[in-house]
C-alpha cells in the first residue's frame, strides 16, 4: 500500500505515541478535547440503600492551564461517601475500565496537577490523592500530602512522589475490613484514582477544576 508522505508521517507519529503509552512510561490527561474519562462520584444518589452513582466531569474547551481545556465539578455532583473512614468525597475518579486500560503500577510514580477551585468552600477540608484496587477492594488516600486548591487562579502545578510506604497514607476503606489490601498491592495493581476531600464540617460547596494531570510511572516498578 503506497501513503503519501504526510499520511507516513501522521502514521509513524502513532505508532510512536502507541509505544511510549504501552510501556507506561507516562499518562498525560491534557482535557484538550474532552473528559478524558474522568467522572465524579455520588455516593447513593441522596436515596437510602441506593447504588454508586456517577457523572460525567464538565468539559471546558478552554479557561483551563495557560487557556487550554479543563473539567470540573461541583457540589450538585458529589456526595458525601459515608462508608469510609473518615467519611469522604470522591470529587475526582476515573476507573481504569471507563478508559479500556489495564490497572497500573504506582509505586514511587510522580504526579504532577493544577488544581483550582471557584467559590469553593472546603469546610476545613484538605483535598488529597487516593488509590484503590477495586478488585480487592481496598482505598489509600495519601494523607501526608495534602494539596492546595487555590481560588479563582491556577496556581503552580503540584508535584508529588507515590511514596510505598504505609505510615504516609491512611486506608479509609476495604471491602473486607478483617482483611485489607496493603498499601503496596494497592499501589502495584491500581484501577481506579482520583482527588478528594477528608475531614470536612460538612459537605464541601462550589466548583473544583483540575488540567494538566501527569502520572511519570518509575523505571524501576513499571509493569
Amino acid at each position: 500500500m503506497h501513503l503519501k508522505p504526510g499520511t507516513m508521517l501522521a502514521a509513524l507519529l502513532t505508532t510512536c505515541l502507541a509505544i511510549r503509552a504501552g510501556t507506561g512510561s507516562l499518562l498525560l490527561n491534557s482535557f484538550n478535547s474532552d473528559r478524558e474519562g474522568w467522572q465524579a462520584y455520588d455516593y447513593n444518589g441522596g436515596v437510602a440503600g441506593g447504588g454508586n452513582v456517577f457523572y460525567p466531569l464538565n468539559w471546558e474547551k478552554s479557561g483551563g492551564v495557560n487557556g487550554s481545556g479543563y473539567v470540573w465539578a461541583d457540589d450538585s455532583q458529589w456526595r458525601i461517601d459515608t462508608p469510609e473512614s473518615p467519611n469522604s468525597i470522591l470529587a475526582f475518579i476515573i476507573y481504569r475500565k471507563w478508559v479500556s486500560g489495564p490497572a497500573l503500577d504506582l509505586r514511587e510514580a510522580e504526579v504532577s496537577v493544577s488544581l483550582r477551585g471557584d467559590g469553593l468552600n472546603l469546610k476545613g477540608a484538605r483535598c488529597y490523592f487516593w488509590a484503590l484496587d477495586q478488585e480487592i477492594g481496598t482505598r489509600w488516600h495519601y494523607t501526608s500530602q495534602p494539596l492546595e486548591v487555590t481560588q479563582r487562579r491556577w496556581g503552580k502545578p503540584l508535584r508529588f512522589r507515590l511514596k510505598n510506604q504505609e505510615s504516609l497514607w491512611h486506608r479509609t476503606w476495604a471491602r473486607t475490613p478483617s482483611s485489607p489490601a496493603s498499601l503496596d498491592e494497592v499501589l502495584r495493581t491500581c484501577d481506579s484514582y482520583g482527588f478528594s476531600f477528608l475531614n470536612f464540617s460538612g459537605e464541601v460547596t462550589g466548583k473544583f477544576s483540575m488540567d494538566e494531570l501527569e502520572i511519570r510511572f518509575n523505571a524501576v516498578t513499571r509493569r
